[in-house]
């Protein structure tokens, strides 16, 4: 946790900044340990301060590593904004945008009426996008976590079992096999839905002939997995096998190209060369894939805008797919961790074109 600290410490000399006030909370759990649910954290160039309330002062006095610890006696910004570190006239403090409320923002701007408040982005993301040794472990603890419950629920995927009982049985078996809670809503569509890239659990029963597409994940100490697979209730037919078997070596050649060095675009176009060629590129109409980590979407992503290059030591999800409407659709998805000379894919669930 300090080293990540002193990181984010480096940076604020680069971005001119005094202080960053960091809210979101998977953040701070990144840099200081903190799993509670209420919480701020100040990280000055040669220290940090973190605040919450009472309810987490024997939790925080366990956890939080790195940073001085402050209980507040009324509420959380209005005992921060006395820190002394703050005062300094024109002290500038930079604030996550994309989390912080403007309604915040107006009463530490209040309570603070020297401070300079910049926004800024990124800063904690683009450290959290490189895992270490700690990180992977409970990545690759989650993804085996989801790999066997998907391949426990098949027996329970026939005709007239509604989406959303598949649902729960998904999540109740990541559960004991040691998730703390899903990743993010299980995604279960079948038939027509199965053309909905995020197609939650419905009422829909399953009918025989149907793709059913799932799109899930766990969280094991703190890290997700997210993985999707598709499957076909009976025999799947001529069509069905020509579209799964483009999206599965649209996969296999994305995974092939991927590796430390080349770019975010690269590894989404090769993919999307292999759909396209197929006749359908049109059907494909989202991005390639995201990092993961204390939360299902992270830097970086895979899409034809985006503009980062791969490092040793990033998760990412790898999912293409082809979406017909009111026919269905099918993706297959697989982390994979980049390394200096290719890749490593994480889950081992069956990819062959599964008939239930």
């Amino acid at each position: 946790m300090k080293t990540r600290i002193k990181k984010l410490q480096q940076r604020l000399n680069t971005e001119n900044l005094d202080v960053l006030l960091v809210s979101d909370l998977p953040h701070i759990r990144y840099l200081v340990g903190f799993t509670g649910s209420s919480a701020l954290l100040f990280v000055f160039r040669n220290e940090a301060h973190f605040f919450t309330d009472f309810r987490y002062k024997s939790q925080s006095a366990e956890q939080v590593k790195g940073a001085t610890v402050h209980i507040v006696a009324r509420q959380l910004i209005a005992d921060a904004a006395e820190l002394d570190a703050l005062a300094k006239p024109n002290v500038k403090i930079g604030y996550e945008s994309e989390y912080l409320t403007q309604a915040s923002l107006t009463r530490f701007q209040t309570s603070l009426v020297t401070a300079v408040f910049l926004p800024t982005t990124g800063l904690v993301e683009d450290l959290a996008m490189v895992k270490d040794k700690d990180e992977l472990s409970s990545i690759k603890g989650a993804v085996r976590i989801s790999d066997i419950a998907f391949e426990r629920i098949l027996g329970i995927m026939k005709p007239g079992v509604r989406e959303d009982e598949i649902a729960a049985e998904l999540e109740y078996q990541m559960k004991m096999l040691g998730s703390s809670k899903p990743a993010f809503d299980s995604i279960i569509a079948s038939g027509w839905r199965a053309a909905l890239p995020h197609g939650i659990a419905s009422s829909k029963k399953l009918k025989r002939g149907e793709f059913v597409t799932l799109d899930f994940g766990a969280t094991y100490e703190g890290y997700v997995s997210d993985i999707t697979r598709t499957v076909v209730i009976g025999k799947a037919t001529t069509r069905q096998k020509r579209i799964y078997d483009t999206v599965a070596k649209a996969q296999l050649k994305a995974i092939a190209v991927a590796k430390a060095g080349i770019s975010c675009q690269k590894v989404d176009a090769a993919a999307r060369k292999v759909i396209s060629k197929a006749g359908y590129g049109k059907k494909f109409g989202h991005g390639l894939g995201h990092g993961i980590g204390l939360v299902v979407h992270e830097l970086p992503r895979l899409s034809p805008e985006a503009n980062g290059i791969l490092q040793p030591g990033h998760v990412v999800t790898i999912e293409p797919g082809i979406y017909i409407p009111n026919w269905g659709g099918v993706r297959i998805e697989d982390d994979v961790v980049i390394r200096r000379n290719g890749c490593t894919v994480l889950n081992k669930a069956p990819k062959e074109l599964i008939e239930l």
